[in-house]
This record gives structure tokens, sequence and C-alpha cells, in this order.
């Protein structure tokens, strides 16, 4: 497949738009991505293609809907909250998109705003405000530098955390995927029996291999949870939601790392203060 049969940024901002009017409104990135593809009707061999870069787990669709994104919430026809959900703006909730007017009017504001080497200050949007600098970072160790056992212990911790209870890792050769087990409590009253496989991977997951982890789990659990450093491919999506079949939550690579972020596991905050002087307030003494 080659690059040029994916369609540009430019050409997705229009389809962007549609997709949000579609949705209601507002809508993740995911929901956003799934209406572009079902729209342009794009295929797998298209929508799975991986961004060429070693640090970067986003599909060159999803990259490319990132910079559409940017281009859009720069000309203030879209904006989003710190959750990463996208929403229209009054400016774009009506009216004909105008991808080249958009495009040229933030090239203006690219030229505006040089760094000093000469670079380009703007980088693309991916939902999360505070960018993508440590999403990269954590992704580096998550898949580089941390060994299989101790990324099943981390999981281990980041279900515990988030409330599970009996939380083990059993994961041995020849149990179909499972990496561990735990009980699901909700509002203290109500459980239920999960099993999880948490894989480190720079790819995309296939429907095979969700088909291949609920073989597994049928029988041995209510529920099951397929964690990834990766990405989940259209058809895995749809996979894991089928209707007869047992459900299969995913949680892909951006979703681990602010999971990971909202939990401060290995992830911090760090506010800067700000300090300001109000001279009305002196002129008032």
């Amino acid at each position: 497949m080659s690059l040029k049969q994916i369609p540009t940024y430019d050409f997705l901002i229009a389809p962007v738009v549609e997709a949000l009017r579609k949705l209601g409104g507002s809508g993740s990135v995911d929901e956003i991505a799934t209406v572009v593809v079902e729209q342009l009707k794009l295929p797998a061999s298209i929508t799975e293609v991986m961004h060429n870069s070693e640090t970067d787990s986003r599909t060159e669709l999803e990259y490319r809907l990132a910079w559409a994104r940017t281009y859009l919430r720069k000309f203030g026809l879209i904006e989003n909250s710190a959750r990463g959900i996208w929403s229209l703006t009054k400016q774009g909730e009506s009216g004909r998109i105008e991808s080249k007017k958009i495009v040229q009017f933030v090239h203006g504001l690219r030229q505006d705003r040089k760094k000093p080497n000469g670079e380009s200050a703007l980088v693309a949007d991916t939902g999360d405000e505070l960018g993508t600098e440590w999403q990269t970072k954590l992704h580096t160790i998550l898949t580089t530098k941390l060994e299989p056992a101790a990324f099943e212990r981390l999981i281990q911790r980041l279900l515990r955390e988030s409330g599970f209870i009996q939380v083990e890792v059993t994961g041995r050769t020849g149990d179909g995927g499972i990496d561990g087990k735990g009980i699901a409590r909700l509002h203290g009253f109500m459980s239920f029996h999960v099993v999880f496989q948490c894989k480190r991977y720079k790819g995309t997951i296939s429907p095979a291999q969700i088909r291949d982890f609920r073989g597994a789990m049928v029988g041995r659990a209510d529920k099951g949870l397929f964690i990834t450093t990766g990405t989940f491919s259209r058809e895995a999506l749809k996979e894991a939601t089928r209707d007869g079949a047992p459900p299969i939550d995913l949680v892909d690579g951006d979703s681990l790392a602010l999971k990971l972020k909202d939990l401060k596991l290995g992830v911090a905050n760090q506010l800067v203060e700000r300090v300001t002087v109000s001279e009305d307030w002196f002129a008032s003494v």
C-alpha cells in the first residue's frame, strides 16, 4: 500500500467536520475516525498502515486526522477538552467547509510563529492538551525498556489502582494469550470476573488476535480485557463488540498512557506557579 493512496490531511478536513456533525456535535478521536472511515469507505489496507515512526503507535490515517483536527482548531471550527473530546464551535456547526482557505490561514500562522531555528512551532493535536512528547517517551519505555514480566506487573498494579481485586498474573505458554485475571467491583455490590491479555506491541492488533483471546476466555470469565501499547484495527474493534459473542474491552496505547497519567503511575503533572502583580490593587491602597 502506497502512502499516496491514504487521504491527505487537507482532504480529511471536511470529513472530520461532517463526522462531528453526524455525531451530534462532539466525539472522541476514535469516534471521529470511525465515522470518517465509514463515510469514505476506506478499506483495511488503508486504515491499518502504520505511521512511519519508531516511537509513534498511531496509524498513518490517525496521524493525518490529527493534523486535520489541528488545522480546524486553529481556524476556530472545532475545540477540544482536557478529556480529549472534540466538539464543533458555533462557527463549525453549519456552513460549507473550505479546506483550501483553512490551510492557507493556518500556514499564515505558522509563518508568524517560527521558532528561532526556523522550524514551525505547530504540532499536531492528539486530543490531550498536554501534547505528545511525554506519550512518546512513555511508549518508548513500555515497548523497548520494560521486560515482558515487568509490563505484566505494571498492568497488575494498574488494575488494582483502578479498583480491581484479586488480580493475578497467570500468563503461561499455551494459555491462549490470557496473562492474568481479576475481579472488577461495581459500586461495591456487583462484581465481574475478568481475564486480561497485555501485549507490548508497536503495531495494530488484528481481529484474529481478538478472536483467539475470546476463545481462551469463554467459560472462564464474564468479560475480557485486552490491553496493548499499540492500536486496534477497525475490524478488531468490531470483533470485540460483535453481537452474540462475549464482550471484550479494549485499551490501546493512548488510553493506557492517559490512564497511567491519571493514576500517577510513573507519570506526573508538574504545575508551574505563575505569579502576577496587580497594579490596580496597589493603586487602591
